[in-house]
């Protein structure tokens, strides 16, 4: 399973690439594993004001459809539109062409409440015990 260092996390297993005050956004590799083929994303719209820890995105697979949920409360700056017609670009590549929207975040606070790379990974491996 694929953790990259320099990204933060949730325990709904969404990322947050943080780059100044912007955030990148998507589901980790566990979360997609566990889906399996991902056949369609609906993505928030631009401009849209995000809570923390509510609901943002929806992503169905072959196997379910779950609910995504805003790592941090901000506003939508971009939407990864490529997923639109390649939803399978998450499971090819989770933490780059798959990323599903960017976001301005509001509170710089609200980062403390997300995990990094190693606390994630001991987390993951207690799911799956």
């Amino acid at each position: 399973m694929n953790i990259p260092k320099n990204i933060f996390y949730t325990k709904d297993h969404e990322w947050a690439r943080i780059e100044g005050k912007i955030a990148y956004v998507g589901i980790t590799d566990y979360a997609v594993h566990s889906l399996g083929d991902i056949t369609f994303v609906e993505l928030p719209k631009i401009g849209k004001e995000l809570k923390q820890s509510a609901y943002c995105a929806t992503v169905e697979s072959v196997k379910a459809a779950s609910d995504v949920f805003a790592p941090l409360s901000g506003k939508v700056l971009t939407v990864n539109t490529q997923l639109v017609t390649n939803p399978e670009l998450i499971n090819q590549s989770a933490y780059e062409k798959g990323y599903f929207f960017s976001m301005e975040f509001s509170n710089e606070a609200e980062k403390a409440n997300l995990m990094d790379a190693a606390s994630y990974q001991k987390y993951v491996e207690g799911i799956s015990k």
